[in-house]
């Protein structure tokens, strides 16, 4: 398979939105069923729609910080994006945008109300000072690709098609009925078709690997509550290495903080999420 380009890639055009001519800052756009998971729409691949449309409305090109609370889950089908410029300084920009679609009974629903922050990270100054490492894991050619999965799972989620991630095997004891325990999930991560990463992609890399839960031994859909993200600094080609972990299971809640590094040993992204915890 020829390696897609940005613009050019299965990612690009399932996040493509439509301007509507008449009403500024409101997009058309159509969820794919490609990139969902125990039947709903992935959250990274939502917060990266919405991130686009963001990115088209606000005077600013690139995310610096975007936060979504995620209030009710998102089906494949057509879905409207509404914009609002909340602020617009000189370094930085501000912006809201929510996604709807409409019920059966055709009621508008609200899926997901995002508020984001915008600059451009080629403007960055170098200075960096920092005690974060890339995680420890092996090789990628050491590391599991999602065939090793359990078939529940695998034919229960379309978007591992369209991604590219092979897990570090300390982490993976979930698809063997031994989870860890340890709330850990850590691994290489691409697009299938070698599409490299941006600013974009990355708000879908952040929500992409398996949850935490698996390795806590629980299986099943771990709906988020709420994603925060913060994008460092513009990744180099060549694959990510993705962390996650999880400290704090209570409730039915828990938290997942993960970190993403690219090629060149670089932190270009940050996140922290509350899930819902699943309940089988």
């Amino acid at each position: 398979m020829a390696q897609a380009s940005i613009g050019d890639s299965e990612f690009d055009r399932d996040t493509a939105i439509s301007p509507r001519a008449s009403q500024p800052g409101v997009y058309d756009a159509d969820l794919s069923a490609g990139w969902t998971i125990f039947g709903a729409v992935n959250g990274g691949y939502l917060l990266a729609l919405l991130g686009r449309a963001l990115g088209d409305a606000l005077p600013h090109p690139d995310p610096f910080t975007v936060s979504a609370h995620y209030l009710t889950p998102s089906v494949a089908g057509p879905a409207v994006v509404r914009t609002q410029t909340v602020r617009s300084g000189r370094t930085l920009s501000t912006g809201q945008a929510s996604l709807f679609q409409y019920a059966e009974d055709g009621t508008e629903v609200e899926r997901i109300r995002v508020l984001a922050s915008y600059g451009d990270l080629d403007a960055l100054t170098d200075d960096v000072r920092t005690t974060a490492k890339p995680p420890a894991m092996p090789p990628y050619e050491h590391c599991l690709g999602t065939e090793a999965g359990p078939t529940a799972i695998l034919s229960s989620s379309a978007i591992t098609e369209r991604l590219n991630i092979r897990l570090d095997p300390a982490t993976v004891g979930w698809a063997v009925g031994e989870p860890s325990g340890n709330g850990e999930m850590r691994g290489w991560f691409g697009l299938a078709d070698g599409r490299d990463a941006d600013p974009l992609s990355l708000l879908l890399t952040v929500d992409a690997l398996p949850p935490t839960s698996f390795e806590l031994g629980l299986q099943g859909w771990t709906p988020t509550v709420e994603l925060t993200t913060h994008i460092r600094c513009r990744p180099a080609p060549g694959p990510l290495r993705v962390s996650i972990a999880t400290r704090n299971l209570a409730g039915g809640f828990l938290e997942e903080d993960a970190e993403v590094w690219d090629s060149a040993d670089r932190l270009v992204a940050q996140s922290r999420q509350l899930a819902r915890a699943p309940r089988g």
